[in-house]
C-alpha cells in the first residue's frame, strides 16, 4: 500500500485530477479561483464567473491582479502573494472589495489556501463569498450572522483522510471545536473505535458502500459535544486511485435547529401554544378510533369568542392577543388531562371530550367554561369581561367522521350565537338555521356565473425593498341580488363541495390572465407583471386544468412564467393520486407554483421538499405578530432563511403595518403584500394607481 502522504498534498492531488474541482463546480454560488506561482489563473468555476463576470476561457492565464484587483490594492496583493510563496506568510481570510469584468466594486469575504502539487509547484486557491446578497437579506446583525454561518457551512469543516479499512491517517479541521475527541486519540485508529456505538455503526455501513458501489454517500448523525448536542452530515467518496477514503463533516446545527421551529409551528399555535387546526382534527380522528373501538361517546365543542373583533379594533391587537393567551390557559385548567383543546384559528377553538357518559356530563363541563369566563379579564391594568359561544356534538349521534362533528358543533354554536349568545347549544336535527342559509347560497350559487355576478378583485403585491408593485393576487368576490354580498369564506366552501368550483375556478383563470394583458399594455412593458391565482382541490380533478391553463395563456399571449398558481396544504392531503403529476407539468411548462398560508398547516415542510414550489407564502397570522412576538419573529425569520436556502421566493401576505414592512425588507423578504400597502381592488382602481408609476 502506499505510505503515508501530507494531507494537504493528497487534497491538492484530488483537485488538479478533477474531484476536488467538480465539488467547486458543483457549488456555483461560491467563487473559486486557482493561481499558479505567477498569479496566473488556472482554475475558475462557474460561480467565479458569475461573481466576477468573466469566462473561463477570459480568465485563464490572466494574472490576479489584471482581473479583479483595484489598482490601489495591486501592489499589496503581489506582495503577500509572494511572501506566501517565498517566506510561507500566510494570507488571512477577510472581508475585502475587488472588482468586476466592469470595474464595478464586489463586495466578498475571501479565504486562502496554498497547495504544493506533486511537482513541488505552489498553487493558490482563492474562496470568495459574495457580500452583497448575503448584507441584504440579512439587515440585522444576529440574523446577518445565521445567514453567513450558513453559506460557509455550505463548505466542508472538517476532512478526514482513511485507509480503506477506516483507520485514520491523517484530517484538517477548521475548528477543533467539533472533533469528538483529539488528534491524538483518533490519528492511527479507526474511526468505527473512536466514535460511539450508533455513530460507528452508520460510519461502517456507509464506509462499506462507498467501497462496494465507487460513488459518494451521505448521512446526518448527532454527537454530544461539550458544547451541546451537534448535528453532522458526512459525505464518504472513495479515492480508488490511493487506495483511500476521503470523508468531508459539516456542521448542521443550525438548519437541524430551524427545520425542528418550523416543524414545532406546524403542530402547535405560535400565539397559545394550544394545538393548531390540524393536530386537532388529527387527534379528534384518532379519538373516534379508539372510542369506536370501546363502544363510548366522544364530544367536540367549538367555541367562539363573543364580540372578540370589536375587541380587536377598539383596544388593538396587543390585547387581543393577551385575551387569546389567557382564554386558552382558562379552557384548559377546567379540563381532564386525557381532553383537548386546540386553537382552530382567530377566535375559534375546539375542545375534544373523551368517553363522555351522556348530554348531562358534556352540560357540566361546559357550565364550568362559561362560568370560568364570567371572571373579569384583566390586561394591561383594564378590567374586561368576555364571553364565548360553546356548539356541542356527539358521537356516534352526531356524527362519526371528523368532518361531520365539526360541521355539527360548528352549526350549533352559531344556535348559541342566535340564542343571545354567552351560553351552549347541542346539535340536533332541527338547526336549520345555518343549513338553510347554505342551501340558499347554493341555490342562487347556480347560474350566477351566468348571470354575471362573479367579478374579480386585485391585490397589489410589492417589492419589499424598493416598494413598487411587481403583480397582483386575483380574488374572487359575488354579488347576488337576493342575498347580497356574500363572502368568499362561505360560498367557496359550498362551491367546492357543489363542484361548481370548477367551472368559477375557470372563470377565474380566464378573467385573471385576461386583465393581465390588459395590465401589460396600458403599463406599456415598463416593469415585469405576474398575477397570482389560487387553485382549489376540485379544480385538480378535472383532467383538463392544465391544457385549459395553457390555452389561456397563449391566447393572451402571457408568459407562463407571469402565472403563479398558489395551493394550500389541502390540496396536497387530499391523496389526489394525480397531483405529482399536474404540478410536475405545470412547473415544468414555466408558470410558478406557490405554497400559500405555509405554517398553517400539519405538513408543510415535507411538502416542500416533495413537489417543485417555486414561491412560498408566509400566512399572515405570523406577519401580525412578528413586531410584538419573539416567536413569530423568529418563526419568519428562519422560514425566510430556509426558503431562500431551497431557492424559494418568499412573500409576506397581511402587512398591516409600517412597522411590520421595515422588519420583513430587513429580514430579506423578497415580495409583500397586505392593507397598508392596498385593499383588493377593481381593474380600473389598479391600473389607474399602478400602471404610470411602474
Amino acid at each position: 500500500m502506499e505510505s503515508k502522504k501530507n494531507i494537504n498534498t493528497l487534497i491538492h492531488q484530488y483537485v488538479i485530477n478533477d474531484p476536488l474541482h467538480q465539488l467547486f463546480d458543483a457549488v456555483d454560488v461560491i467563487s473559486v479561483q486557482g493561481y499558479d506561482e505567477d498569479r496566473r489563473v488556472i482554475y475558475w468555476n462557474k460561480g467565479s464567473e458569475h461573481l466576477y463576470g468573466y469566462t473561463e476561457d477570459e480568465a485563464k492565464g490572466k494574472k490576479l491582479e489584471d482581473l479583479i484587483i483595484p489598482a490601489a490594492m495591486r501592489d499589496a496583493v503581489i506582495n503577500a502573494h509572494s511572501n506566501w510563496i517565498v517566506d510561507d506568510i500566510e494570507i488571512p481570510a477577510s472581508e475585502i472589495t475587488l472588482q468586476n469584468k466592469n470595474g464595478k466594486e464586489v463586495a466578498v469575504f475571501s479565504s486562502h489556501v496554498m497547495f504544493t502539487n506533486q511537482y513541488d509547484t505552489k498553487q493558490m486557491y482563492c474562496i470568495d463569498i459574495d457580500l452583497a446578497d448575503v448584507k441584504k437579506a440579512q439587515a440585522n446583525a444576529v440574523f446577518n450572522e445565521h445567514m453567513l454561518k450558513a453559506i460557509f457551512e455550505a463548505l466542508p469543516d472538517l476532512f478526514f483522510l482513511m485507509n480503506k479499512d477506516g483507520t485514520i491517517v491523517d484530517y484538517h479541521a477548521s475548528s477543533i471545536d467539533n472533533l469528538y475527541v483529539a488528534p491524538t486519540e483518533f490519528i492511527g485508529q479507526k474511526m468505527t473505535d473512536v466514535l460511539p456505538g450508533m455513530v460507528a455503526k452508520k460510519f461502517e455501513t456507509h464506509i462499506n458502500k462507498v467501497l462496494q458501489q465507487d460513488e459518494m454517500t451521505s448521512f446526518e448523525y448527532a454527537l454530544n459535544l461539550p458544547q451541546g448536542l451537534v448535528y453532522f452530515e458526512a459525505r464518504i467518496n472513495n479515492l480508488s486511485k490511493y487506495d483511500q477514503i476521503m470523508v468531508i463533516i459539516r456542521d448542521i446545527t443550525e438548519q437541524h435547529k430551524s427545520a425542528e421551529l418550523i416543524r414545532q409551528q406546524a403542530h402547535y399555535d405560535s400565539l397559545t401554544l394550544l394545538p393548531n387546526r390540524f393536530l386537532a382534527l388529527d387527534r379528534l380522528s384518532q379519538i373516534l378510533i379508539e372510542a369506536q373501538r370501546k363502544n363510548e361517546k366522544t364530544a367536540v365543542l367549538f367555541l367562539d369568542l363573543d364580540d372578540f373583533k370589536k375587541v380587536n379594533d377598539s383596544l388593538g391587537h396587543e390585547i387581543g392577543d393577551k385575551l387569546l393567551i389567557e382564554s386558552s390557559q382558562r379552557l384548559q385548567s377546567v379540563l381532564r388531562k386525557e381532553d383537548t383543546v386546540g386553537r382552530l384559528g382567530g377566535d375559534e377553538f375546539i375542545i375534544l371530550l373523551r368517553g363522555v357518559e351522556d348530554h348531562h356530563y358534556a352540560s357540566k363541563i361546559v357550565e364550568k367554561l362559561l362560568n370560568n369566563f364570567r371572571k373579569s379579564f384583566k390586561i394591561n391594568g383594564k378590567e374586561l369581561l368576555l364571553t364565548m359561544s360553546i356548539g356541542i356534538a356527539i358521537s356516534p349521534e352526531n356524527g362519526n367522521t371528523v368532518s361531520d362533528l365539526l360541521r355539527n358543533a360548528d352549526t350549533a354554536m352559531y344556535q348559541a350565537k342566535s340564542l343571545g349568545r354567552n351560553t351552549y347549544s347541542f346539535f340536533t336535527k332541527k338547526m336549520n338555521i345555518i343549513i338553510q342559509r347554505r342551501i340558499a347560497i347554493e341555490e342562487q350559487m347556480y347560474g350566477a356565473l351566468q348571470r354575471n355576478e362573479f367579478y374579480l378583485h386585485y391585490q397589489p403585491q410589492f417589492d419589499t425593498k424598493n416598494k413598487y408593485v411587481i403583480g397582483a393576487e386575483a380574488l374572487l368576490r359575488w354579488n347576488n341580488p337576493i342575498l347580497g354580498n356574500v363572502m368568499p369564506d362561505e360560498f367557496i366552501p359550498i362551491a367546492e363541495n357543489t363542484g361548481l368550483i370548477v367551472p368559477i375556478g375557470k372563470f377565474v383563470i380566464e378573467q385573471a390572465v385576461s386583465f393581465l394583458a390588459k395590465w401589460k399594455s396600458v403599463s406599456e412593458g415598463k416593469k415585469k407583471l405576474t398575477m397570482a391565482v389560487n387553485l382549489s382541490p376540485s379544480q385538480f380533478r378535472d383532467e383538463g386544468l392544465f391544457s385549459f391553463i395553457k390555452t389561456v395563456l397563449s391566447g393572451e399571449n402571457i408568459p407562463p412564467e407571469d402565472l403563479e398558481l398558489e395551493i394550500t396544504e389541502g390540496l396536497l392531503m387530499s391523496c389526489q393520486l394525480n397531483i405529482a403529476d399536474v404540478l410536475a407539468k405545470i412547473t415544468n411548462f414555466g408558470i410558478k407554483l406557490s405554497m400559500d398560508d405555509f405554517g398553517t398547516g400539519y405538513s408543510s415542510l415535507s411538502y416542500l421538499r416533495k413537489y417543485p414550489f417555486n414561491v412560498l407564502k408566509i400566512d399572515r397570522s405570523f406577519i401580525s405578530g412578528i413586531t410584538q412576538n419573539e416567536e413569530d419573529l423568529n418563526v419568519v425569520k428562519a422560514t425566510i432563511a430556509m426558503s431562500h436556502s431551497l431557492g424559494l421566493t418568499v412573500i409576506a401576505e397581511g402587512v398591516e403595518t409600517p412597522c411590520q414592512l421595515t422588519l420583513l425588507n430587513e429580514l430579506g423578504c423578497d415580495i409583500v403584500q397586505g392593507y397598508y400597502l392596498s385593499k383588493p381592488i377593481s381593474e380600473n382602481k389598479i391600473i389607474e394607481q399602478y400602471s404610470d408609476s411602474l
